[in-house]
């Protein structure tokens, strides 16, 4: 049996100064449910990844780093004549990082409910998504609500990370919409606190819902009742990555059976390990060395 089951876009990235002075750039493959299955596999879990590249080198090294850490990537799919989706990353001094999307046409963003494994999903102990993949287009969305709804058939616990992009969307109500959507077909709900405002309907005493509070750390209210952790003060590199991480760690100690107080803390831990490297996965730990 899978432990979890994750679908989404496998992208290239490049890091960088601000580009039209740096002279240098660092190449990488990223993704929010490629840094959750490549976290929760080096922590000794069977996680499974649904997604397209295309048929170049950014495809073939997104392929090779799921396989190397040890994803079932069988259900992946490599799109002829497509290109993989694309992120610029560029850092300033003492402001957030710049992101552009090239991703318009992507293999990823093609995405469909027909490449969705239904019996896969079912035989699963939980599915994971995301509101970043929801928002590629109708196509993207559908195959979420349809992994959605298998896992809902099969009784299969249901994760969903909110992951806000505005540039994804054509309007904030639109959404609003989709997102609270999703959220209210979850059980664990991730979110950054300034995505409260967009799932309200979601916010139910009977969900799990986990809140990133930035550097004030994360809570949980889980049985009608709020836990809370405090960030790690570690030597931030890159922030990209973490909110991902964290997700990945507290979904890791939910599957080992750990209270949430417990889950808290391995998704601070795996947080702040995140934050530490220049790359969204490779700082990343093992079970090992947790």
């Amino acid at each position: 049996m899978t432990d979890v089951y994750t679908l989404g876009e496998p992208l290239g990235v490049v890091s960088s100064g601000r580009v039209r002075h740096e002279s240098e750039a660092r190449l990488d493959v990223c993704g929010p449910e490629f840094t959750l299955a490549v976290a929760l596999a080096r922590l000794g879990h069977r996680c499974a990844y649904l997604g397209k590249v295309g048929d170049d080198e950014l495809g073939a090294r997104a392929l090779t780093v799921l396989k190397g850490e040890g994803v079932d990537v069988a259900d992946m799919r490599v799109s002829e004549g497509l290109r993989t989706g694309l992120l610029l990353r560029e850092s300033r001094v003492a402001r957030d990082l710049k992101v552009t999307h090239y991703r318009t046409g992507s293999a990823g963003s093609r995405l469909a409910p027909g490449n969705v494994p239904v019996d896969r999903i079912a035989a699963s102990k939980m599915l994971h998504v995301t509101g970043l993949t929801a928002g590629l287009g109708i196509d993207a969305l559908d195959a979420v609500r349809t992994a959605i709804s298998a896992a809902r058939n099969a009784e299969v616990m249901i994760s969903f990370s909110v992951e806000y992009v505005p540039d994804l969307w054509p309007s904030v109500r639109e959404a609003e919409e989709v997102l609270g959507e999703l959220a209210c077909a979850a059980h664990l709900l991730f979110l950054r606190q300034d995505e409260l405002d967009l799932v309200k309907p979601a916010l139910t005493p009977e969900r799990e819902v986990v809140v990133d509070r930035g550097a004030k750390g994360a809570s949980v209210r889980a049985d009608r009742m709020r836990y809370d952790v405090q960030g790690w003060q570690v030597p931030i590199v890159d922030t990209a990555g973490a909110g991902e991480a964290f997700a990945a760690g507290y979904i890791s100690a939910a599957l080992d059976g750990l209270t949430p107080q417990e889950r808290l803390h391995r998704g601070a831990l795996l947080s702040a390990a995140a934050v530490t490297s220049v790359s969204d996965w490779q700082g990343l730990p093992t079970r090992a060395e947790l």
